[in-house]
């Protein structure tokens, strides 16, 4: 059995593999977003759309290939990065100010405990944001048929 050539089909299985895991984490966790009514305020909308977003540039970018495609593509999976860590803290927020309505007199540590164990809002739960955000990034970036100055 041959090695594969990873300046060229190794590169583009590899390449076909982020997409898809791309593909399925997008429609996945749009779905589960849906499903939870993840759209209370305009902050839970912000996930909601970036995702809707995404999957339509993707497809832009996977038919066009071409470098506007990619830097507004990449441009989106960096919003993922700024919205992962904003629903870190946000979700955070609003599991302490619940538990704080619970014990006022608890101290941080113990805040802190009960806080990550929370299940409303789970406070890591954003982090897939910041997962198909690298994933996106990282099927972006290996795309070795646009040169390296077309790249943003």
């Amino acid at each position: 059995m041959d090695r594969p050539d990873w300046q060229g089909d190794g590169v583009v299985w590899l390449r076909r593999c982020l997409l898809w895991v791309l593909v399925f984490g997008l429609v996945g966790t749009e779905a589960e977003l849906l499903l939870l009514e993840h759209y209370e305020d305009p902050w839970q909308f912000v996930p909601v759309v970036l995702i809707a977003l995404a999957a339509v540039v993707l497809a832009w970018y996977v038919e066009a290939h071409d470098a506007v495609s990619l830097r507004v593509f990449l441009g989106i999976m960096v919003l993922f990065l700024i919205a992962g860590f904003l629903g870190l803290a946000l979700h955070f927020r609003g599991a302490a100010q619940f538990q704080m309505e619970i014990d006022p007199a608890m101290g941080t540590w113990d805040l802190i405990k009960k806080v990550m164990r929370a299940k409303a809002p789970p406070v890591l739960a954003p982090g897939v944001m910041l997962q198909l955000g690298l994933i996106g990034l990282a099927y972006g970036f290996s795309d070795f048929r646009n040169k390296r100055s077309d790249l943003p």
